[in-house]
């Protein structure tokens, strides 16, 4: 409907549909004609095929004109209809993206590299127990949804409307802080056969560029051992516990221990060109993935470019005073050598009135030291700096556009620059996506 109203006050348009109505009565009329002489063979079959002929020949006039008039008006480019068929080609030729990690970080991340390829698969966390997402775990038996919702939400090509709905939590009730997507998701799992079925319709259903798919369909409990030897039972409790303890998170565990990724995943990161690891939070969103058996392993054997994100700011209870390369340092020691290849690193001032916001919550700036250089030299880690912040409503995210761009560059260049026509055909698609991101 959205597209009359567009049309609305266009006189070409208005010509162009009045050609088509009359031409449809014509040949309307003409066809009864035709039908009366098979019955009763009363007119004169000349008129007849002349009506039908008049109407057909209106009809043609109007969709030619119609169609002439969506390749030369940019209006229809605002609704996304003359290039959608051509960019979903296009983006399906991109490099191929394997994303691990949840939360917010993620699928800020992801919004950003479905503009470049949809050749993407989100492998997410599913150890969540807080809010929605843990309610619906506790009285349903079902894995929680949230951090595999706002993926698919990332990765959807769905109308503003739809997202709202989707991300709505209720108010009051039995239902206060439930999320609408979270409930869909929850039913869609009580009509499939398991939680992974129901994902992939979900996928499905709101056109996802790609794939999200859950790290695992067992069912995980996620354990800290914190510095002063205590044990934390929980995803929701462990930055609650070391606050309250005083006392930094040594290392984190799953149980059961030996749980079994999906194939698809570990198919994914076989043939991926890159693997992204975050952003997110650290001990609870992104380790949590690399302790599911075979996951790290098939990172280490892949051909990939292997990247992590840093943070932008430290987390309180989990990274509290870190820095980019005690992240990096953190992943290594759950995952071992050889997961990561690439840092990419915020560099530009992030505003004091932001900082002092984010203090308030006992939130500071993760900061690129000298001592982390150093130790990225000596494991051959390569770091690339950019401006990577972005600020939207008062909050500090990370630039998913020039983020993805520079990911992106780096794989055609270092997996592409032998094979020339991949290379022009990849430079093509982000040439042609920065010059849309130009144009708004």
């Amino acid at each position: 409907m959205n597209i009359f109203f567009k049309f609305k006050l266009d006189t070409k348009l208005k010509k162009s549909l009045m050609l088509g109505i009359i031409g449809a009565i014509f040949t309307i009329f003409g066809l009864s004609l035709l039908m009366n002489v098979i019955i009763k063979i009363e007119s004169k079959v000349g008129l007849i095929i002349g009506f039908i002929a008049l109407g057909s020949g209106f009809i043609f006039l109007s969709v030619k004109n119609l169609f002439n008039h969506a390749k030369q008006n940019r209006n229809l480019s605002d609704l996304g209809l003359v290039n959608k068929i051509y960019d979903k080609n296009i983006l399906s030729r991109g490099i191929k993206v394997v994303v691990i990690g949840g939360g917010t970080g993620l699928s800020v991340l992801l919004r950003g590299i479905k503009k470049f390829t949809s050749n993407i698969t989100a492998i997410v966390t599913v150890a969540d127990d807080g809010g929605g997402s843990g309610k619906l775990r506790e009285d349903l038996g079902m894995l929680p949804p949230g951090d595999i919702r706002n993926c698919i939400l990332a990765l959807a090509d769905t109308e503003p409307i739809m997202e709202k709905l989707l991300q709505y939590r209720f108010k009051e009730g039995t239902l206060k802080n439930q999320s609408f997507g979270n409930l869909l998701i929850a039913a869609m799992v009580g009509i499939s056969d398991s939680f992974e079925h129901a994902i992939k319709r979900i996928n499905q259903i709101l056109a996802v560029a790609g794939k999200v798919l859950p790290v695992t369909t067992e069912d995980i409990t996620l354990y800290a051992k914190l510095k002063n030897g205590q044990i934390i039972k929980g995803e929701s409790q462990i930055p609650l516990k070391a606050l309250e303890n005083n006392s930094s998170i040594e290392k984190v565990f799953i149980k059961p221990k030996n749980v079994k990724p999906l194939e698809e995943s570990i198919k994914a990161i076989k043939d991926a060109d890159v693997i992204i690891l975050g952003p997110g939070s650290l001990y609870t969103s992104i380790i949590p993935n690399l302790l599911v058996n075979d996951i790290t392993k098939s990172i280490r054997k892949s051909s990939a470019l292997k990247i992590y994100v840093s943070n932008l700011m430290t987390q309180p209870g989990e990274t509290d005073n870190f820095t980019v390369g005690e992240h990096v340092k953190a992943i290594l020691n759950h995952a071992g050598k050889n997961v990561i290849q690439y840092v990419y690193a915020n560099n530009e001032s992030i505003p004091n009135e932001i900082i002092e916001k984010y203090r308030e919550e006992g939130a500071k700036p993760v900061e690129l030291a000298q001592k982390d250089m150093e130790f990225f030299s000596k494991n051959k880690i390569n770091v690339i700096e950019n401006n990577y912040i972005e600020i939207k409503k008062g909050y500090l995210r990370h630039n998913a556009f020039q983020l993805s761009k520079d990911i992106v560059n780096l794989v055609i260049e270092k997996k592409y620059s032998h094979d020339k026509m991949r290379f022009l055909e990849l430079n093509s698609i982000v040439k042609k996506v920065k010059n849309t991101a130009n144009s708004l």
